[in-house]
Parts: structure tokens; sequence; C-alpha cells
């Protein structure tokens, strides 16, 4: 409890405000479009362009789901049992127990601090400041829109910043016609 306290106040690095947490600023792409709404080009830093939920296959929101956070819809950020699991199963079975990060986390991750692969200490400080975050985003969120904004700030490799990206740079095809 000390420790998200502290992290809340700032006292282990920026904590970003419920103003940005509520609209987070994101590299997107210029698209240029001709008169008939055909896509000429795109202008960008990161290969981004935003979908909404609705704009996604339901077969990948669940693919995600089922691999990443199979418990999402029923916690409101953090959840406790793969907290557990991340904590216990090495003590008593020697092995990693793989990750304790909801999706909504992720989220929080993927928005403010997804700068490479942090040391141990800076992961320890990390963590606190995403639950924080993650509760914030539950609580002015649906669980739709945080898929979404997952979606829209994973970085897929080959410059293909969010499912748009990615989806046209791997399967020339939308998000929603993914399977």
């Amino acid at each position: 409890f000390l420790i998200l306290v502290l992290a809340r106040i700032g006292l282990f690095g920026y904590m970003p405000d419920l103003e940005e947490i509520k609209n987070p600023k994101k590299n997107l792409a210029s698209n240029i479009y001709s008169q008939d709404y055909e896509l000429l080009g795109s202008y960008f830093v990161q290969n981004r362009t935003e979908v909404k939920y609705e704009e996604l296959s339901p077969w990948l929101v669940k693919a995600l789901i089922a691999t990443e956070d199979k418990r999402y819809m029923f916690h409101s950020g953090i959840d406790g049992i793969s907290l557990l699991r991340v904590f216990l199963k090495p003590l008593f079975l020697g092995k990693n127990a793989g990750g304790g990060s909801t999706i909504t986390q992720q989220t929080a991750k993927n928005l403010f601090y997804a700068e490479g692969k942090p040391g141990r200490l800076s992961r320890i400080f990390k963590k606190p400041k995403e639950w924080i975050i993650a509760i914030q985003l539950e609580r002015n969120f649906s669980k739709e829109e945080i898929i979404a904004i997952y979606f829209n700030t994973v970085f897929f490799n080959y410059n293909a910043y969010g499912i748009k990206a990615a989806s046209h740079t791997y399967f020339n095809k939308s998000p929603r016609d993914l399977s």
C-alpha cells in the first residue's frame, strides 16, 4: 500500500495525471486521400492509424483475451490470481509462472512507459505506477475501449504501430477481416 501511495504522488518518477490518462498523446500517421477517398499515401514517424473497437474482428479480440488475460472481463485492471501465480509458482516449483500483467496494465505500459526492456529495479518502480494507471483506465473507459486502445498502442515490428498498420503489413487486410 505504501509503495502505491508513493508511486501515486510521483516519488518514483513521472506519473500521468487523469487528464493525460483520458487523452493520451499518440503518434498517428497523416493519411493523404484523393477526392474519391482513395488512400494516396501516409506521412509518419510511427506508422499508426487508430481503429475503433467496432473495426476489430471478434476473432482478434477473442485471441487477445485467450492468450493475454483470460479473466479480463472479470477484474478491474489488476488480476489478483495472476499476481499470486507470479509470486508463488517460482517459490514452489522453481519455474517461471509467466506474466501477471493484465491487458489493461499492458495498455498502461504501452501508453506511458513503452521504452525497451527495463531492468529489474526499474520494473519494481514501474509496476505500481502501471497498477494505478490500469485502475484509472478501468474507471474511465469500457472494456471494449481499453481493448481498442491496446490494439492501437502495440508495436508489431516492421514499422507497424497498432493493429491497422500490422494487419495491412502482414496480411494486406483490415483488422475487421482478420480470422
